[in-house]
């Protein structure tokens, strides 16, 4: 019985890893989950000094993810642009937009960077799970996918 005492104090000598995830562990999961949802020629990658960054085909939608970096400040990023602005009755689309941000979008949004109408979505890495990051992944890619061009239908420019 001491013995069992003996190793039950020697298994937690060494604290779990508060981080979660590391770098590789992210970029595996992610990559894991590109090659599920990817429908094109393979997702591209791009690394660099800020993180890395994916862009993958889903249906009719370019889908990109970013990752800052490794600490559990930094960010997973997923974003697919589905309308070029301006576009017909940005009043109407605008309100349209709203509504399915409160009504539809889940844990991604509908959103505007430059002139494109974007589905966007991000968390932080603090405890995210690879579950987590699947999600997050595949919210943003179906609802694009689903969205793109019913609003390019209705509200795109010709």
């Amino acid at each position: 019985m001491a013995n069992d005492a003996i190793d039950m104090d020697l298994s937690y000598s060494t604290p779990p890893s508060e981080d979660g995830l590391d770098i590789v562990s992210y970029v595996d999961t992610i990559e894991a989950v590109l090659a599920s949802l990817d429908q094109g020629d393979g997702a591209m990658v791009n690394q660099t000094d800020g993180g890395h960054l994916w862009r993958f085909k889903y249906g009719s939608v370019e889908v990109y993810a970013q990752l800052t970096g490794e600490t559990e400040t930094d960010t997973l990023t997923v974003w697919s642009p589905v309308l070029v602005l301006p576009a017909k009755d940005e009043p109407r689309l605008m309100k349209l937009l709203l509504e399915k941000n409160c009504n539809e979008t889940l844990e991604a949004r509908f959103g505007i960077s430059g002139n494109q109408v974007l589905v966007i979505s991000s968390r932080i890495l603090k405890d995210i799970s690879p579950a987590e990051i699947s999600r997050l992944m595949t919210i943003v890619a179906t609802i694009a996918d689903d969205s793109d061009e019913a609003l390019l239908a209705e509200f795109g420019m010709a």
